[in-house]
């Protein structure tokens, strides 16, 4: 009687109400198959994560996912659940594990939308064993002796760049686009360094317009980084269609390309010890020599351009910062690298603290659990399983601003430093960490260094001051400027 007295609500039921009802089912029954399958059932996180990864991709695209994940955290704990296979997790006792223990956990696939012109770079790979053989080939030049030995190629460069800086501040109160000069220095020395030639001379401006073209053109790309590989090519293919290439990128990214092609192409010479003879000499052909010293211009150009024009726009908004790295500079003049030192601490100090506050890579890094499973625990004992091909990843902008790790997050504070706890140095990660982080992290460190102490110490900062009142950034995989620019006055 029942099923019969069914079937006639069904047959008078309008047609339109009929398919929404059993639409209802339907989808009421697939989400309860999936809660009671689901692997990942037990990691807090809201529904709209579990279903979907539309909540992940439209935030990292419109440049705010750090902060929304943050949000998730303070709500939920220490681990949550973002999209349906990728957890993300704001414990630095995580790290370990997920990054270097017994060589960490593969990258995620996500990395195969930074293969440039279908080539895997030592960033990009994601198979060790492909990587190794470029990364050794290499390797050698970004140890701290090597970086060291080559310093005065380094100092030339940044020369350049303090007496372009001078120049700039002296013009009556009009303002200066710090970024834009230190991606002039970043790139040239990268050419200098690491190609044995100098990208460009900074008194032509073309030099500093086409690194930023092609540093901001790499930038934005990032955005979609989270998308997976087959949708990221489809977006950009759209993308190239509808939204044209500007002329100004257009003639950055022609100018990049031109220098390193034609260095790649060099005939190989067994005395030279340049980055792309090194690639040359191991076997790498030629067009992949020249897409991986692409991949080095616009990692060494980014972030190294943009740490130095937030410390340098620190050191102008805070004078009493200015004024103690001044006294400690002055008590020596010892032009001795002090890299893995303590000879200047507050310098370590405030290079330290730009590199936190800024957060130039702040979106996560992400990695594919192995097939063993992985298993957290959460400061409260709470036990999470992650089974194989689970996405996890841990952010340096949520590490960075863990106000239980470094008190008051916010504030540009170089002190911190001349005595940080162990969970500071655990926690501090701009470079990454484990066999995959930044391979020129040496380098990095070395050049900020010496140019911190060349800007210092020329004394070009003195009466300068910020445009706006604060950098923000959009929290792409690689951040960019709201503005694009970091902009001094001299008053």
């Amino acid at each position: 009687m029942a099923a019969s007295a069914v079937l006639v609500w069904f047959h008078e039921m309008p047609i339109a109400h009929l398919a929404l009802s059993v639409l209802a089912i339907w989808t009421i029954g697939c989400l309860s198959l999936t809660t009671y399958l689901d692997p990942l059932q037990s990691i807090p996180g809201p529904l709209k994560c579990r279903l979907t990864p539309l909540w992940s991709w439209y935030h990292s695209i419109i440049g705010d996912e750090s902060r929304q994940i943050d949000a998730l955290h303070s709500r939920y704990g220490p681990i949550i659940r973002i999209a349906p296979n990728q957890v993300a997790i704001a414990d630095g006792r995580a790290l370990a594990q997920i990054y270097s223990e017994k060589g960490g956990f593969l990258k995620a696939p996500f990395y195969e939308n930074f293969d440039p012109e279908g080539h895997q770079t030592i960033f990009s790979a994601r198979d060790p064993g492909y990587r190794g053989v470029r990364s050794r080939a290499v390797g050698q030049m970004f140890s701290v002796g090597a970086v060291k030995g080559g310093s005065k190629r380094i100092q030339g460069c940044i020369d350049e760049f303090v007496e372009k800086l001078e120049e700039e501040a002296g013009k009556n109160g009009a303002r200066v686009d710090v970024l834009r000069l230190a991606r002039g220095l970043a790139i040239n020395v990268v050419g200098a360094y690491l190609f044995g030639e100098e990208y460009g001379d900074l008194s032509d401006g073309t030099t500093m317009e086409s690194a930023g073209a092609y540093v901001d053109f790499i930038v934005e790309i990032g955005r979609f980084f989270f998308l997976p590989p087959w949708l990221f090519q489809r977006v950009l293919a759209l993308l190239g269609y509808f939204q044209p290439m500007p002329p100004e990128t257009e003639k950055g990214m022609a100018k990049v390309d031109s220098f390193t092609s034609r260095l790649a192409e060099r005939p190989i010479d067994d005395n030279d010890e340049t980055y792309q003879s090194r690639l040359l000499q191991a076997g790498i052909r030629v067009s992949e020599t020249d897409v991986q010293m692409k991949d080095v211009v616009f990692a060494g150009t980014d972030t190294t351009a943009l740490n130095l024009s937030n410390i340098i726009w620190n050191l102008a908004k805070h004078p009493d910062v200015y004024g103690k790295l001044q006294a400690e500079l002055a008590q020596s003049a010892d032009d001795d690298l002090a890299h893995g030192s303590r000879q200047y601490p507050y310098l370590d100090g405030v290079i330290r603290e730009g590199l936190r506050t800024l957060r130039a890579n702040p979106t996560r890094f992400p990695r594919q659990v192995p097939p063993a499973g992985y298993t957290y625990t959460s400061p409260a004992g709470r036990t999470y399983h992650l089974p194989s091909g689970t996405i996890v990843g841990l952010s340096p902008s949520t590490l960075h601003f863990n106000p239980a790790v470094f008190p008051v997050p916010q504030a540009f504070q170089p002190e911190r430093w001349l005595n940080p706890s162990s969970e500071m140095l655990r926690d501090w990660i701009p470079f990454g960490l484990g066999p995959r982080q930044c391979i020129a992290r040496n380098l990095a460190m070395i050049e900020l260094e010496l140019a911190v102490k060349a800007v210092v110490r020329s004394g070009v900062l003195k009466d300068a001051k910020p445009v706006a009142g604060k950098i923000e950034i959009m929290e792409w995989f690689n951040a960019r400027i709201v503005g694009g620019k970091v902009e001094l006055v001299w008053t």
